[in-house]
């Protein structure tokens, strides 16, 4: 419901590849750490966005998505559901063209919201287990 095939391979494939991933810090063993890195193997560029604005994976980070300088096309969230709402409404804020909350990531009034201020989006899916299935 949350997740439509066509909105997913528009993501991945139409929306752009300038990735904002929001609880990306350089702690190796979060899921967040591994996803970033396949993003980057399938040509992503990956934006670490963390309170600490620490760099991972070579790209520098930003403490909030207000704070990055340059034109974002996704929006990747790796935030706990009580807190992904208000990443949704900055998300659209800034001008991004998508949405996507990760694996148990859930927020039906976000969802609604961003999806009323036009943006794609896709809701408890993994972007590093969709984009293998394109090929």
């Amino acid at each position: 419901m949350y997740a439509d095939t066509e909105t997913i391979r528009k993501i991945l494939t139409q929306s752009g590849d300038t990735w904002a991933v929001v609880g990306l810090s350089s702690n190796r063993s979060r899921v967040a750490y591994g996803v970033a890195a396949v993003l980057q193997r399938y040509g992503k560029r990956v934006v670490p966005v963390h309170p600490k604005a620490e760099t991972v994976h070579g790209e520098r980070g930003y403490a909030s998505l207000a704070d990055i300088p340059f034109p974002v096309d996704v929006v990747d969230v790796f935030v706990n559901s009580d807190l992904a709402g208000g990443v949704a409404d900055e998300a659209a804020a800034i001008g991004a063209k998508a949405v996507w909350f990760q694996l148990g990531v859930i927020d039906e009034q976000a969802y609604a919201r961003t999806r009323a201020a036009g943006l794609d989006m896709v809701m408890d899916r993994c972007p590093a287990i969709e984009l293998p299935l394109l090929d």
